[in-house]
């Protein structure tokens, strides 16, 4: 079989796509693998054993009208351009991750009559996926949604294998805390500017590695050296795995693949939803992992002071050792869950 896998853009679309475009090669079948020709998908698919190709395509959601009107332009040529792919390469079927890009392809698909599946990272269904949903085969899902679609999957979050290994349960019974701050690869302006100030507050000896986006390390250890606490400050960490197994817990925004490769190395978060999340899918997000006993959440509304309260509260009592005691099993067999699926009914 040979499977078009799409993606683009940002880490929580493309590095599930390639968890799964990998149990796809593991099988013995090809993968093309669409994204938009951004650097860090080129990064990603990097020593792959992919088909790597680009079509030329915007968002829609949020932008002006302008910029709406130009990617209602490109949709027509990537159908175009999708459909030589399909006959070229001999394509039996596409997997879309969401975002506009794995419009045109699907609409690709759907002429072709070839079958279309898709995969949706977070609580609250993108609007890609909503509109390709009602015509997929299977509409796998990261975290269970509320719908009427009777061809919804619970499959979890595909998480690469670096996240698959829960660490040797350390229940600390210190007041020594290790804490990983992560607001993902751009960092978080709000963690940034605010958690040095919180920690400040705090009455125990903890110990911080804080990712802080690239660009923003001199200003994020200003604020620590005037919080007096002894931060390790990096604008990106290459192995965050290495850091979550060394940490308590972890503070973070709520993006579906981060919260999905935390939990299931069995850490608990304090999470701080973005606000401006479309569709405030981030916030639903972290109340799933509320309401599964792995984290807390901080809406930023309610203000420093309830923050330093969470925090303070997650470690004088150590509601972190009941966190590491649990592992969100959900997401560590996804790839090859929704792969298998796939190719069992591409092989009827």
């Amino acid at each position: 079989m040979k499977i078009l896998v799409s993606a683009a853009k940002t880490g929580g679309h493309i590095f599930p796509a390639i968890a799964v475009a990998d149990e796809f090669i593991k099988s013995g079948h090809d993968v093309v693998f669409l994204g938009g020709g951004e650097k860090i998908e080129r990064d990603a698919v990097s020593g792959k054993d992919f088909n790597y190709q680009t079509i030329k395509m915007n968002g829609f959601r949020g932008k002006n009208t302008v910029l709406k009107i130009k990617s209602l332009i490109l949709i027509p040529l990537g159908i175009i351009n999708v459909i030589n792919l399909i006959r070229k390469e001999k394509i039996d079927a596409m997997i879309g991750f969401g975002g506009f890009i794995t419009v045109p392809p699907a609409i690709a698909f759907k002429i072709m009559m070839k079958p279309i599946f898709t995969h949706e990272q977070n609580s609250i269904q993108g609007s890609a996926n909503k509109m390709l949903s009602k015509h997929s085969t299977f509409n796998f899902l990261g975290f269970p949604i509320k719908n009427n679609l009777k061809n919804n999957i619970f499959s979890g979050n595909p998480i690469r294998n670096v996240f698959s290994k829960k660490p040797a349960q350390d229940i600390n019974s210190s007041n020594d805390i290790n804490i990983y701050v992560t607001g993902g690869s751009q960092g978080a302006e709000y963690l940034n500017k605010n958690l040095p100030i919180v920690f400040g507050q705090i009455n125990c000896k903890i110990n911080i590695k804080h990712q802080c986006g690239v660009g923003k390390l001199s200003d994020v250890k200003t604020l620590y050296l005037e919080a007096n606490i002894d931060a390790e400050v990096q604008e990106f960490y290459k192995n965050p795995q290495s850091l979550i197994e060394w940490s308590d817990f972890v503070i973070t925004r709520s993006g579906a693949l981060s919260i999905s490769e935390i939990s299931s190395m069995g850490r608990g978060m304090v999470m701080v939803p973005l606000p401006s999340s479309i569709d405030n899918h981030q916030f639903y997000n972290a109340k799933y992992i509320e309401n599964i006993g792995m984290g807390i959440v901080h809406s930023q509304e309610n203000g420093l002071s309830d923050l330093e309260i969470k925090l303070s509260q997650v470690i004088d009592k150590k509601i972190y050792n009941d966190w590491k005691s649990k592992t969100n099993l959900e997401h560590l067999n996804a790839a090859s869950f929704i792969s298998s699926k796939i190719i069992e009914y591409l092989s009827k």
